[in-house]
């Protein structure tokens, strides 16, 4: 059975929206500190710092602007390569999954025993899909 390849699309569009809700939970967060503080205390970051729940919403959108690059990077080489197929996307998926596990205990809870374990697992599904895209690649050579 072959698998559509623009499928590879809604796992990374669903990594995107999860960055614009972190994004949107950043200036929540952020958004009594202004109020509290004016708009000058951002300007030169002056002052006491920030509270712990603005501090950790911005670096949770700080962390889905680093790791998951690889992933979007593996996603659309899978689609340009032609070879996005069944395991492509259990993988792919793998790591939403894995991204929005992570994200709910950053926001909620903030176990580091329990963020880091749900970040292993993004780790873990971006190596296999990164794995089965050379596997596709060197089947080729």
């Amino acid at each position: 059975m072959s698998v559509n390849p623009t499928l590879i699309f809604l796992p990374l569009l669903a990594t995107v929206a999860l960055t614009f809700v972190a994004f949107v939970r950043m200036i929540v967060a952020r958004a009594p500190v202004m109020k509290a503080k004016g708009l000058d205390y951002y300007r030169a970051q002056i002052g006491d710092p920030e509270p712990e729940s603005a501090r950790a919403a911005v670096r949770h959108w700080d962390n889905l602007l680093q790791f998951p690059t690889l992933f979007y990077v593996a996603c659309i080489s899978a689609f340009v390569l032609a070879v996005v197929g069944k395991w492509t996307l259990i993988f792919a998926w793998g790591f939403v999954a894995a991204r929005v596990v992570q994200s709910l205990i950053h926001m909620t809870y903030n176990n580091p025993l329990h963020r880091g374990s749900a970040f292993m697992f993004s780790v873990a599904f971006t190596l296999a899909l990164w794995i089965n895209i050379a596997v596709s690649i060197f089947a080729r050579v």
